[in-house]
């Protein structure tokens, strides 16, 4: 695992906590929405694993693709998805980024090339694979990152695109947010080797595990891992070591795991601890914490309030996207389907 950097600016000390805090009290404020049922549907929430969307996703250039899991509010913010967009997606209104269609984890947008939340598990990997594999016979100097939990380990299309990957030599960006329990299976009941980076060392693929509840190893190793991906053109893989403070989803029972275990893991919050180790260093305020608490709670009322306003989608569109709108199209009637009205 690597080690943590000992020094961080003043600039970019204050930068990870506010990328951090937005991550974290939007999805506060989303439980808190999704009790009151103006979320509804499946919610899967990131608090805890912040330092790894908001240590890696910085580092990446305009034309990079992301793709990442249904657990990806955090990952979606980062790459610049507008609250706005992101909660009024929750709202399922149509001035969410999915057009309402998507929800919590269907959150996607062309314009940031942020692919999706994938509902499936480890579904995004062979996504990532093709959106790699289209770039480099294109010659387009772009690098994938694939963000995916270490549930998906479990599944063929984790060791098909690895292999994939390791084979044809594609600038993919493999990042295993490893928080111990998948969905409610504690890692050492699944896997009978736990330390994930090795699968992908098998592949031949460069790999590093990481402290992922350290904004800065998470960053360092983020940096060095990319920046091999575009010198040499091969794939790298990073297992963050991560923890999830809430339950799996908002219908976990969570009775898996001893609430001992997360206290003791809450000791390790990202946010704390590098709030901490500023302070300590004399680089942040108490005043600068406060101003970014400000910043976050400002722009959440903000979000809130324009999901609030969005409009629901007419009934009369129900089949829209359905099937395709282009007039030329003669599948539906070659394969016997009426095709709905317009």
């Amino acid at each position: 695992m690597n080690d943590k950097p000992s020094q961080v600016s003043r600039e970019q000390g204050l930068q990870w906590l506010l990328d951090m805090l937005r991550i974290r009290r939007m999805e506060e404020k989303c439980a808190e929405l999704y009790g009151e049922e103006k979320i509804r549907g499946f919610l899967h929430l990131y608090i805890g694993e912040e330092a790894v969307a908001a240590g890696v996703i910085p580092e990446l250039e305009a034309e990079d693709a992301v793709v990442a899991t249904y657990r990806e509010h955090g990952h979606a913010l980062m790459r610049g998805i507008s609250m706005n967009a992101i909660l009024a997606e929750m709202y399922g209104k149509q001035e969410g980024c999915s057009g309402g269609r998507g929800g919590s984890m269907h959150l996607f947008d062309a314009n940031t090339r942020f692919c999706g939340g994938n509902a499936i598990v480890s579904g995004g990997l062979p996504l990532a694979i093709g959106l790699a594999l289209a770039d480099k016979m294109q010659k387009q100097p772009r690098v994938t990152v694939c963000f995916f939990g270490e549930g998906a380990v479990a599944e063929g299309e984790f060791h098909e695109s690895l292999n994939l990957a390791a084979l044809w030599q594609l600038p993919v960006l493999f990042v295993c947010e490893n928080n111990l329990y998948a969905m409610g299976t504690a890692l050492a009941r699944s896997e009978s080797v736990t330390d994930i980076h090795r699968k992908a060392e098998s592949y031949g693929i460069h790999s590093t595990a990481v402290d992922g509840m350290d904004v800065m190893s998470v960053n360092t190793a983020a940096r060095l891992a990319l920046k091999k991906i575009r010198t040499e053109q091969v794939p790298a893989f990073l297992e963050m070591r991560t923890y999830r403070f809430r339950a799996h989803s908002m219908f976990d029972p969570e009775l898996y795991r001893e609430k001992t275990e997360v206290e003791q893991w809450k000791q390790l919050c990202p946010i704390t601890t590098l709030r901490a180790r500023l302070k300590a260093q004399q680089v942040i305020t108490d005043e600068d914490i406060a101003a970014i608490e400000q910043t976050a709670a400002a722009e959440i009322q903000a979000a809130v309030a324009f999901a609030e306003a969005g409009h629901w989608e007419p009934v009369e569109d129900l089949m829209k996207y359905v099937y395709t709108e282009s007039e030329n199209s003669v599948i539906p009637a070659q394969a016997g389907i009426q095709t709905p009205p317009p």
